[in-house]
């Protein structure tokens, strides 16, 4: 039977699903649920009434002269946090409190409290237009660099107080312009099948743990009175798929695993960087919903961890624990056991019901008035109760937004994610006296693939085409054909910048309108490279919302071959396509996501004049225009390509429509780690010409790329780069740039290595504790030079309870300058019995673990000396009861740029 999802009518506002965390929302007209429709029409009458007495309210209270306001201890900005948070919550009414606990915190006039929205995402760049897009968090971990790590943190968190600096501190801020943020995703990526994992940095504690605390900590900034923005470490605790069962789920874990792997990363960004946010995660611990498990929210992030924030639900969840996991007996109860256990704020708002608990004494007003208190603690700490003279971030400008300075740090951060995995008989770099370049495949043009999940979007993409056009300019003939789409399954494809031509120039002449109609004179006028967007929750241009506005696209279409196209346009909402001037698609109407498509036939280098018309009502926003060309299946064009050009590039992959959250394809996740059929079958008819091949990976998560691995020269793993991932490519692949990424995550040969999908037993899973041979392992990466390493100095003795230094030299022994990431392994002696009884029957001890890394860059016969510093907590094992112990015992320590060979080190 399926559970229909609760509706929630929250002041005749935008109705709330929790079919994905991000952007799921629906407005009335778009239900068709039999019973929420009549309960909306009820409501939101009662929803405008409330509107109207607080508009009046609003009314009297501007209206009262100067002179006779009332002011309130909670407006002094000179007095305690604290004593200011009293005050406030002891004016405020049960109702008006419950209100304050929702995503869609309603304003309270008759004390002059603003509205406020508490979402807002901010994963790997502010999730607005424009925006810096900086690499997804796979492609960050890949860096294994804190130092920019905090540097994109900050500039990040620049561009969102800016942000609101525009927009928030007016009044209620739209889409995602707050100074809450749900981000970073700190979950461990156990298992390369989910979804989510390009959202996170990786398999492993340790390397988490480091890289979201630098994030937090950039996020959150420096200042000792104020936060620039809250960040909230996301999704607590033990979440990781399966994206379809995940409002139901329940993650069975030993105690062992819980505290060796996945808890450590959100203990360490509340001790050591202070997260003012947690996020609770969908999933169940061991039969209790995480947004009402006391052992998480109290006994481990209140009590052990010292955390003096708030706790937010992940959207929709207070909602599953009654719906989705039926572990309270009304939604009623379910909100009280949230609240009792700490979740402070429902991203949703079934708070709404916390008065009619409170009457059936579910819950008492003194608990509810707690988790108000963090709320609005976190919101004068963030200066929203102070006039903006005092807080130092009112002052950062509008011209940080996706500046130049941005632009260079998000082309440092796409250079230095990109992992070499093979370069035989070093085929890379490519010279630049190369005459002919083919280039192909699904990714090679296709902008959408540099955002990869959660992103906004920028006014700068770099393609990978696009980029190696900039770099060789006019001396090497580059041919582009696309090939084949991501899949079989994916008939159409993004139509290509190459393709669309307005005014001499790539792409399409971009109109944007205030309203539904088209009407009147274009707020904005740009050209846009490709029509494939996605502004749900903000506006597409500046000067327009996330809602009721439309676009025309004008230009010409240029058909690379004759023969017969599909034409195609997925769009929410409306949208109508012309060619030639007579109208092929009309779907002009309100309506999720949906895709439309007509056949006509074209000629080869005929300019035929296009029109996309598009509509934005409410909800989600997306338009993509989008094409199959004619015999695209048996990859002539590209075979043809590949014979005239001296080497080919091939860029593929996967992309965010093939991996994500639930509601994208196949619910999110992956069912196999192959490169896409359709796609390997190209590789090798392109193989087949004797032509070398570069093959440039675009993803968020690993492939099996065996038959690339056995056959083709050179491999690069590119993820999801960000906007200047087409010159970063360029760069590696000319030499501009010599990589040195490593990898976050082990590459395994296929899903036969690995235990099944639901199973969050650690047992067989990350190198940790993987057994096997994988294709690549976790920490590698090639360089174009080579280092060497010597003076190894371990202390012989290791005191319980001082930290140690481990250093080593390491030096650059070849003819070009780059840099290497030093890593330091330990390996505990698992055949002493003093270590190995602290470990649960059956439970196998980690095989290595990372414990500490440094990238340093070296010119030739360059030596430096890299410096670990070991914690008496590194060197604590956890015993089957889930506690750290330290004890007697031998330990190996191994020190170089890579994963070692067991038994080789010291």
């Amino acid at each position: 039977m399926v559970r229909p999802r609760p509706c929630v009518i929250r002041g005749g506002g935008p109705l709330f699903s929790p079919a994905g965390t991000f952007l799921r929302w629906r407005i009335a007209r778009r239900f068709q649920r039999r019973g929420c429709a009549e309960d909306m029409m009820t409501k939101k009458t009662h929803g405008h009434m409330a509107a109207l007495i607080v508009g009046l309210g609003a009314a009297l209270l501007i209206a009262k002269p100067a002179s006779a306001q009332t002011t309130y201890p909670f407006q002094n900005p000179n007095l305690p946090v604290a004593q200011r948070v009293d005050d406030l919550v002891s004016r405020l009414t049960l109702q008006e409190k419950a209100g304050q606990m929702g995503t869609d915190a309603p304003a309270i006039p008759r004390l002059g409290i603003p509205a406020y929205y508490w979402w807002s995402e901010c994963l790997h760049g502010d999730a607005v237009s424009p925006a810096t897009v900086f690499p997804e968090p796979m492609g960050l971990a890949s860096t294994f660099d804190l130092e920019l790590e905090s540097e994109v943190a900050n500039a990040i968190s620049d561009e969102d107080r800016a942000w609101w600096n525009r927009t928030g501190g007016a009044g209620k801020p739209q889409g995602f312009h707050g100074l809450t943020f749900f981000a970073p995703n700190i979950n461990i990526f156990r298992d390369p099948r989910w979804g989510r994992g390009q959202e996170t940095y990786g398999e492993d504690p340790y390397l988490t743990a480091r890289f979201g605390t630098t994030y937090v900590k950039g996020l959150q900034g420096g200042d000792p009175k104020y936060f620039k923005v809250i960040a909230t470490p996301k999704h607590f605790a033990v979440h990781s798929g399966p994206e379809p069962e995940r409002h139901r789920f329940d993650a069975v874990v030993s105690d062992y695993d819980l505290y060796d792997t996945y808890l450590p990363a959100f203990q360490a960004t509340v001790t050591q960087a202070h997260a003012q946010s947690v996020m609770g995660a969908y999933s169940s611990l061991d039969g209790v919903p995480d947004n009402a498990s006391p052992l998480l929210l109290q006994t481990n992030l209140r009590e052990r961890w010292g955390f003096d924030g708030y706790v937010v639900s992940d959207c929709g969840a207070i909602g599953d624990i009654y719906g989705g996991h039926h572990y309270a007996k009304s939604q009623e109860e379910a909100d009280a056991l949230a609240v009792k256990a700490g979740c402070d704020l429902d991203c949703g708002g079934e708070y709404n019901r916390l008065p009619n608990a409170v009457q059936q004494g579910l819950i008492t007003e003194a608990e509810i008035d707690r988790s108000v208190k963090r709320l609005f603690t976190a919101r004068m700490k963030l200066g929203m109760f102070d006039p903006p003279s005092q807080v130092p971030y009112s002052r950062i400008p509008d011209s940080v937004i996706d500046g130049p300075e941005h632009r260079r740090l998000a082309l440092r951060a796409a250079r230095e994610s990109i992992v070499l995995l093979k370069n035989q008989r070093n085929f890379l770099p490519l010279r630049r006296s190369i005459k002919s370049l083919a280039v192909i495949g699904p990714n090679a043009d296709d902008m959408g693939v540099l955002r990869g999940n959660y992103s906004g979007s920028s006014h700068h993409e770099v393609t990978v085409l696009e980029g190696l056009q900039k770099k060789l300019g006019g001396q090497t003939r580059i041919e582009y054909v696309q090939g084949s789409g991501l899949t079989a399954a994916t008939d159409l494809a993004p139509v290509p910048a190459s393709a669309l031509r307005n005014g001499g120039k790539p792409g399409l002449r971009g109109e944007y309108f205030q309203g539904e109609d088209l009407a009147g004179t274009p707020v904005a006028v740009r050209r846009d490279t490709q029509v494939r967007f996605n502004w749900s929750g903000r506006g597409p241009v500046n000067g327009l919302s996330q809602y009721h506005y439309s676009v025309r696209w004008t230009g010409e279409l240029l058909a690379p071959r004759d023969g017969e196209y599909t034409l195609g346009v997925r769009g929410d909402d409306g949208f109508r396509l012309y060619v030639n001037n007579k109208r092929v698609i009309d779907d002009w109407g309100v309506h999720p996501a949906q895709d439309r498509s007509a056949t006509l036939t074209l000629k080869a280098g005929q300019a035929v004049p296009i029109r996309l018309e598009y509509f934005q009502a409410e909800g989600e926003a997306e338009v993509t225009l989008l094409w199959k060309e004619p015999g695209q299946a048996a990859f002539s064009d590209a075979v043809a390509a590949a014979r005239r050009a001296d080497a080919v590039i091939f860029v593929g992959g996967i992309s965010s429509q093939l991996e994500g959250e639930e509601g994208t394809n196949g619910n999110g996740d992956r069912t196999d780690l192959n490169l896409p059929a359709i796609q390997q079958r190209l590789l090798q008819a392109l193989y087949a010409t004797k032509k070398p091949i570069v093959l440039v990976l675009m993803n968020g998560s690993a492939l099996s790329v065996n038959w690339a691995n056995a056959h083709l020269p050179a491999i690069m793993e590119a993820w999801y780069p960000g906007e200047e991932g087409g010159d970063a490519v360029a760069d590696v692949l000319f030499g501009d740039y010599n990589p040195a990424g490593r990898l976050p995550v082990t590459f395994y040969k296929g899903v036969d290595q690995l235990p099944p999908f639901r199973d969050y037993a650690m047992k067989g899973r990350t190198y940790r504790y993987f057994t096997g041979t994988p294709l690549y392992p976790f920490g590698y990466g090639l360089s174009y030079t080579r280092f060497a390493y010597s003076h190894l100095n371990i202390p012989p003795k290791m005191d319980q309870d001082r930290s140690v230094t481990i250093t080593a030299q390491v030096e650059n022994v070849g003819a070009r300058s780059g840099d290497e990431v030093a890593q330091l392994y330990l390996r505990a002696d698992a055949a002493r019995p003093d270590s190995a009884r602290m470990i649960a029957p059956g439970q196998p001890m980690p095989r290595l673990q990372l414990a500490g890394f440094q990238r340093v860059h070296l010119a030739p016969h360059q030596r430096k000396t890299v410096s670990f510093t070991l914690t008496p907590e590194q060197r604590r094992l956890v015993n089957a009861q889930g506690e750290r112990t330290l004890e007697p015992g031998r330990w190996q320590v191994y020190v170089g740029g890579s994963q070692p060979n067991l038994g080789a080190g010291r």
